[in-house]
């Protein structure tokens, strides 16, 4: 039986932050079969949909994903009592709708207003609209920062700061530092700033493994920014292992290289 060490590893080409038109600032066009459309065009192995809190694409988009041969990972962008915007990862869509559970239990009350945020869609594989969430996904929730980690991890899945080089909504925007014992798995930067430059301002990120993603809102910024992971397969546990170094599994080529 062959043994992990020996196991055939092969490169993936990764964008991990993908938005649909469920977030509200997001285009109308980012329907789930034109975002995997894009995504093959790109050359894309893996992708993510990380709506803002809330996961009601994922489903839809990861059966076209299926079909296309391309791996889509059911995720969220979390906004934490600070303001500060988590990315989170799962192999499985169990773990994502646990996940959107707690965070419409505490987002903040109120229905969204269309006209100043935007429509939020809920689309199926045949890109059909089935509906819309009127909940306000463009709020925060009231859940602390180290409670959104703690819950990501406690669900099985990856904790990424995202953009950590914007000013807005991100961990050091916010707060203006990273808390220490914050079990974060990594950092997103984005295709504005590379890796020396991030260091060179912030320090303390150095000892995170740091991933590139497109942030796309847009079609046509999918896989504008991407990351390489050497991996045996496209799952969360094979990643887990690259930002950590472990079996062969490695990033490739780090955001901003």
């Amino acid at each position: 039986m062959e043994s992990d060490s020996e196991a055939e590893l092969r490169c993936y080409s990764a964008d991990l932050h993908i938005h649909s038109c469920l977030s509200p600032c997001a285009d109308l066009t980012m329907s789930p079969a034109r975002i995997v459309k894009k995504a093959r065009v790109r050359k894309l192995d893996m992708i993510a949909i990380c709506d803002h809190n809330s996961a009601e694409n994922v489903a839809a988009t990861k059966k076209i994903g299926e079909k296309e041969n391309i791996k889509v990972f059911p995720g969220m962008e979390v906004t934490s009592s600070e303001e500060v915007h988590i990315i989170a990862l799962f192999d499985d869509i169990d773990g994502v709708i646990k996940l959107q559970e707690i965070v419409y239990e505490h987002l903040t009350p109120g229905e969204n207003k269309e006209e100043l945020f935007g429509e939020q869609i809920i689309v199926n594989e045949f890109d059909e609209v089935d509906g819309y969430c009127n909940r306000l996904l463009i709020g925060a929730t009231t859940l602390s920062l180290e409670t959104v980690v703690d819950e990501i991890h406690d669900l099985g899945g990856l904790a990424i700061a995202s953009h950590i080089d914007r000013e807005s909504y991100s961990i050091i925007g916010q707060l203006g530092f990273v808390p220490e014992n914050l079990r974060l798995d990594a950092m997103e930067i984005s295709q504005h700033m590379n890796k020396t430059q991030i260091i060179e301002r912030f320090p303390e990120i150095k000892k995170f493994p740091l991933v590139c993603a497109s942030d796309a809102h847009f079609l046509d910024d999918i896989g504008k920014a991407t990351t390489q992971f050497l991996l045996e397969k496209p799952t969360i546990v094979e990643i887990r292992k690259a930002f950590n170094n472990e079996e062969g599994r490695t990033i490739v080529m780090e955001a901003g290289t």
